[in-house]
């Protein structure tokens, strides 16, 4: 299934103004906001937190497969899709986010 395939077959997130994503230490890491170019990716972050509860190594294996055509590209080329980046980081160092939505109002 191509990327946009799959996007389709997601839950909506129209709800959803953003996702802040804090690690460990409770630091905010990172916020996906639903806008152009990130919307894609708060889709696919969306439904791993409703899957996994929190973006957890076996969550982001599953976000790698969702992103996918995607997945190979961003291995190929560190830096051009950071959230799919983010991923592969949490993977490889057994890492876990924690997850708060950002309602839209």
């Amino acid at each position: 299934m191509t990327f946009a395939e799959t996007l389709k077959s997601l839950p909506g997130i129209s709800h959803l103004a953003a996702m802040n994503l804090f690690a460990a230490d409770g630091m905010l890491a990172a916020t996906i906001e639903n806008k152009h170019g990130q919307a894609g990716s708060l889709a696919i972050y969306n439904h791993l937190a409703q899957l996994y509860g929190a973006i957890t190594p076996e969550a982001a294996k599953k976000g790698l497969e969702l992103y996918g055509e995607h997945s190979e590209e961003a291995r190929l080329n560190p830096g051009k899709h950071p959230n799919i980046d983010r991923l592969i980081g949490l993977i490889e160092r057994d890492e876990t986010l924690r997850v708060k939505q950002v309602f839209a109002v």
